[in-house]
């Protein structure tokens, strides 16, 4: 088996981490996300590293969506479940 801890992963990589995510109106996450994914489709309102704010709409369960992300916030935010993925 191949040891791939000694390897720097780039934006082309799989994320490596994770955790829940609780959408706050004003905090930031605790790090930026890389990817995301939900256990109840919806909605999800978030603001992304460069700045924009924006709503994915319509989010399946178990996908995961490729979006860098700093912080989720509650207002349009529907789905539920949410895991950060780094």
């Amino acid at each position: 088996m191949t040891d791939f801890h000694d390897r720097a992963s780039g934006l082309d990589s799989p994320p490596i981490g994770l955790f829940n995510i609780v959408p706050d109106e004003s905090a930031d996450l605790p790090q930026p996300i890389r990817g995301l994914m939900v256990t109840t489709g919806g909605d999800v309102a978030l603001v992304t590293l460069s700045g924009a704010s924006g709503v994915l709409p319509s989010l399946a369960p178990g996908v995961q969506y490729a979006i860098r992300a700093r912080a989720v916030r509650v207002t349009s935010t529907t789905a539920t479940g949410l895991v950060g993925l780094v």
